[in-house]
């Protein structure tokens, strides 16, 4: 069901003009509020029904926020986004990560090749033999290196296809002779599958109207086809491989995706923020748990504020649920002409009315980790409104490709 609230506590919105004003602070800034992210861990585990959940990095890139996720119980393992991602995660201590995407990175391939500790803590992904290649010759003789074959997950209907266009594998003859490829390589080693349903994933399930019942269907359609297509690739290749792990689903899909008996683990990582995308979700009775603020620098007339900054866009097809939505003061809307904006953002609308010079304007992110790019730390905000600071990638300094 759609969330009840999605303002910031009372406690953010009192605790942050504080600090602004002292200069613990500066805006632009990034806030999560500790107590919601607690909740949503715990509201993902009840819907894994018992499966392990993988936490996708990259809806977080905060060293401390994958901390505070991997100390729920039912956490187990980090699904990172790139090689030098994961070799970094590894180096400040995280062990059992699986790399979700391929990596023709062949220097972060070799740096990982030639260091026992990755090699035993990192999987890489792969989809075809030409990606098998690349990492034997970042290898070089060292090894094994762990791999993980990507299943393609997608919907296939008459002239459509639907969903993420990940991998080219999806029969299992495809499947199995990918893994026997593999088998014949002394410096690879076959260690997991992943199937990632995206399609199911990342649609929203409760939105009114006609929309929202085309997207239930397809989204209960995908999971007819695929569930006994990936339970074929997953058994195809048991028959000639011992596999640590099948992996399978996101923040969006665990309830459905642990009622396939053919994953070993479920994957989220959006969930502990929730960000807007999940607010037409049925099922997913999270609280928004991270905000970014900016503050009005401007008064150009009534009724209106300009904020400075605001033009966080997530990625994704160009269209308005891709950008930032302002919550408190309730009431603001932006230009129809300007939209949100990377130097500054007007705003508009009843909730302007009462707003100053430096006041804080809070919104929230159409996605999840994409928010930390902007940002050097995290504001972590505990119900009794102590406060300690989380570093995100950025702050760390790391440039991860």
């Amino acid at each position: 069901m759609p969330t009840a609230s999605t303002m910031p506590a009372p406690h953010l919105i009192e605790l942050l003009p504080r600090l602004l004003a002292s200069g613990e602070t500066v805006a632009p800034c990034a806030v999560v509020d500790v107590s919601a992210f607690d909740h949503n861990a715990a509201r993902m585990r009840e819907r894994s029904v018992g499966l392990p959940i993988r936490v996708a990095s990259k809806s977080i890139r905060s060293v401390a926020a994958l901390r505070r996720a991997l100390e729920h119980d039912g956490y187990r393992g980090i699904l990172s986004y790139s090689v030098p991602e994961a070799i970094c995660l590894a180096r400040e201590g995280f062990n059992d990560i699986v790399v979700a995407y391929p990596s023709v990175n062949t220097l972060a391939l070799r740096e990982l090749a030639a260091d026992a500790h990755l090699r035993r803590e990192i999987t890489v992904m792969v989809d075809c033999t030409a990606h098998l290649d690349l990492i034997e010759a970042a290898a070089a003789g060292a090894g094994p290196v762990r791999v993980c074959i990507d299943i393609d997950c997608t919907l296939r209907l008459p002239g459509l296809v639907i969903g993420p266009r990940r991998s080219p594998v999806r029969t299992p003859e495809q499947t199995r002779a990918l893994a026997e490829e593999i088998l014949r390589r002394p410096q690879l080693r076959l260690v997991g599958l992943m199937g990632y349903e995206g399609q199911v994933a990342s649609v929203a399930d409760a939105e009114m109207g006609a929309a929202g019942a085309i997207k239930r269907l397809l989204r209960g359609t995908s999971m007819a086809q695929l569930v006994p297509r990936r339970a074929d690739c997953v058994a195809a290749v048991r028959e000639i491989a011992d596999l640590e792990f099948v992996n399978g689903g996101g923040t969006g899909s665990l309830d459905v995706s642990a009622r396939d008996d053919s994953l070993t683990e479920l994957a989220a990582g959006s969930g502990f923020y929730t960000p807007v995308i999940f607010d037409h979700f049925d099922d997913i009775d999270h609280v928004p748990a991270t905000f970014f603020v900016c503050q009005v620098a401007r008064i150009p007339g009534q009724r209106w504020a300009t904020v400075n900054s605001g033009g966080w866009i997530a990625s994704g097809p160009p269209a308005p649920d891709r950008a930032p939505v302002p919550e408190y003061p309730a009431g603001l809307k932006y230009s129809a002409t300007e939209g949100a904006g990377e130097v500054q953002t007007p705003l508009h609308g009843s909730g302007a009315k009462d707003l100053s010079i430096g006041d804080p304007v809070w919104f929230r992110h159409a996605k999840a980790g994409e928010m930390t790019e902007h940002v050097d730390r995290i504001v972590a905000v505990n119900s009794n409104s102590s406060y300690e600071e989380w570093d995100t990638y950025r702050g760390k300094g790391w440039t991860l490709r």
